[in-house]
C-alpha cells in the first residue's frame, strides 16, 4: 500500500513541472484526492461492501469533480492533471504509469453487465477531453490526441487523433524512460488528407489547362486551313 503511495507521489513529480513539494501534492493536487478516495473505495468494493465503497467514490467525485467507480482496476503511477471531468468506468483497467487529462471519459457502449469499458496497457497518455468508449484494449506506450473519440483497438506505441479516432502507428521506436507529455504535437489525418485532395485539383487544372491549349491551337490551326481553302476558291472563281 505504501508503495503504491509513494509511486503516485512520484508519478505527480515526474509529469507535472509546476509541483514544489509533497505538501502541494498532498494538499493542492485534486488528481491526487481522487485517486486516494478510489483506492480505499476499491478496497471495499473487492470485500464486497458495495454500498460503502460507491459512498466513499460519490464523496471524491463531490470534492475533486474526478469520477472513478471502485470497481475500476487502477495500477502503479496513474496521474490525472487537473482533473475535472474525468469519468473511469466500472469494468476499466488501467496499467502502470498512465496519465489522463482534463475531461477524459473512460466509458462504456453497452447497458450489459459484462466487460464494457476499455483496458489501457502501461505508459499510456490520453489528452484532455478524449473519450475512449468499449471493452477494447490501448496497447502500452501509446498516446490519444486530445478530443479524439476512440471506439476500437489501439496497438502499442501508436498515436490516435481524430473523432473518429484514426491511429498513425510510431516507426518501431522504444519508449523512452521518461514519458513525453507533448500530447499537443500529433499528426493530422485530416489535414493530411484536405492537402492531398488540393494536390489533386491542382494536378487536375493543369491538364485541364493543357488540353485547352491544345484545343485552341487545333482551332487555330483549323481556322487558318479553312481560311486558305476560302481564298482559293475566291481566286478560282475570279478566273
Amino acid at each position: 500500500m505504501f508503495d503504491t503511495f509513494k509511486q503516485d507521489i512520484k508519478a505527480v513529480y515526474d509529469r507535472d513541472p509546476a509541483v514544489r513539494s509533497v505538501a502541494e501534492v498532498l494538499f493542492c493536487y485534486p488528481g491526487f484526492h481522487a485517486l486516494l478516495f478510489y483506492r480505499l473505495a476499491h478496497a471495499l468494493w473487492t470485500r464486497k461492501l458495495y454500498f460503502f465503497g460507491r459512498f466513499i467514490s460519490h464523496i471524491g467525485r463531490f470534492l475533486t469533480g474526478i469520477e472513478i467507480h471502485p470497481g475500476a482496476r487502477i495500477g502503479k503511477g496513474f496521474f490525472i492533471d487537473h482533473g475535472m471531468g474525468v469519468v473511469i468506468g466500472e469494468t476499466a483497467e488501467i496499467g502502470e504509469n498512465c496519465t489522463l487529462y482534463h475531461g477524459v471519459t473512460l466509458g462504456g457502449t453497452s447497458w450489459a453487465k459484462e466487460k464494457r469499458h476499455p483496458t489501457l496497457g502501461d505508459n499510456v497518455i490520453i489528452g484532455s477531453g478524449a473519450k475512449v468508449l468499449g471493452p477494447f484494449t490501448v496497447g502500452s506506450g501509446s498516446k490519444i490526441g486530445s478530443n479524439s473519440v476512440v471506439v476500437k483497438e489501439v496497438p502499442p506505441n501508436s498515436t490516435v487523433v481524430g473523432v473518429p479516432g484514426r491511429m498513425v502507428i510510431s516507426e518501431g521506436k522504444k519508449v523512452e524512460e521518461k514519458l513525453d507529455l507533448s500530447h499537443d504535437k500529433l499528426p493530422d489525418p485530416e489535414a493530411k488528407a484536405i492537402s492531398c485532395l488540393f494536390d489533386q485539383i491542382r494536378a487536375l487544372e493543369r491538364k485541364v489547362k493543357d488540353l485547352s491549349d491544345q484545343l485552341n491551337e487545333v482551332r487555330s490551326s483549323c481556322a487558318s486551313e479553312e481560311a486558305a481553302e476560302n481564298a482559293d476558291k475566291r481566286k478560282k472563281a475570279e478566273a
